[in-house]
């Protein structure tokens, strides 16, 4: 794709390009997306935080690393 055509531009074309019917899911897929990467208000993030720790929803401290390769 040319390099002067901008991500909006291009994803554009791509949602012109779908057939119809398939467009409700595509917006499901892009909302779903949105969501995931875009930070919670920290209050939100707290309050979710609060109740997981409320109801045991918690690792020990020595589990918090596991797997995590510290040689990178």
């Amino acid at each position: 794709m040319d390099n002067n055509i901008t991500y909006t531009e291009q994803l554009i074309q791509e949602i012109k390009a779908m057939p119809e019917e398939y467009l409700p899911n595509l917006l499901n897929i892009v909302r779903l997306f949105r969501e995931s990467i875009v930070l919670k208000p920290a209050e939100s993030s707290f309050r979710q935080g609060w109740k997981e720790a409320m109801s045991g929803e918690t690792l020990p401290i020595g589990e918090l690393w596991t797997g995590i390769d510290n040689d990178k």
